[in-house]
């Protein structure tokens, strides 16, 4: 059995991380090898661009500087981990990929279309995601669970909360929505848009019974 990329895509609050381990359990369970991972981070290099990019002052970096950062992050992450792992036949399972970059730098933060796929076709190349969950719901819902998760963080740990994004202001998170349902659009294939604001087990469900369609076709 090949390995797998399947990338997980949405707003801030939208459950992502839950889904992903979920998946990757029960695909464990069928004896499928995987890896979990995450952008940005993901291998030594980038888990350190991580903390400049996700902390401190919403205005830290400019647009054009932070998609440069996810490149650097990304193609480190692609070299140590994610071409490794398909190689020999492991799943990737992955909390954000490049559409991220297209959603928070490219349209949210304005960096033009050009200048995001220069950095897609030299960093990604061909190591497109095969399949990419888009957890979709409303920005005011996704944020106040954003927000819930970060109150609890901060009250439980004296680490530095990953909030930068979460703090942008409420037109910033609808642009990402309008940006994902595009590329949903754009690259049917490739992606699908999952209802986020349904209970967490008919959330799994749905992607369970989308992703046995891939073993299938595989076994087939």
């Amino acid at each position: 059995m090949g390995g797998q990329f399947i990338s997980f895509e949405g707003g801030e609050g939208s459950g992502k991380s839950t889904q992903i381990l979920l998946l990757a359990e029960k695909l464990r369970a069928n004896g499928v090898e995987v890896v979990v991972t995450r952008e940005p981070g993901g291998s030594e290099g980038a888990e350190q661009l991580r903390h400049l990019l996700l902390t401190g002052d919403i205005a830290a970096w400019s647009p054009i500087s932070e998609a440069l950062l996810f490149a650097a992050g990304r193609s480190d992450h692609l070299e140590k981990l994610i071409r490794p792992s398909l190689d020999n036949n492991i799943w990737v399972l992955c909390d954000r990929f490049l559409d991220s970059t297209r959603a928070y730098q490219g349209v949210a933060g304005k960096v033009p279309q050009e200048f995001i796929e220069m950095i897609e076709k030299h960093v990604v190349a061909d190591s497109l995601p095969n399949k990419t969950y888009i957890l979709d719901l409303d920005p005011q819902v996704g944020l106040a669970r954003a927000n819930a998760r970060i109150a609890e963080f901060s009250k439980n740990t004296a680490a530095i909360s990953e909030d930068r994004f979460e703090n942008m202001r409420l037109q910033f998170h609808k642009d990402l929505r309008n940006c994902y349902i595009d590329i949903a659009k754009n690259e049917s294939v490739r992606c699908t848009i999952i209802n986020a604001e349904r209970d967490i087990a008919t959330i799994h469900g749905e992607i369970w019974q989308d992703v046995q369609k891939i073993l299938t076709k595989m076994d087939g």
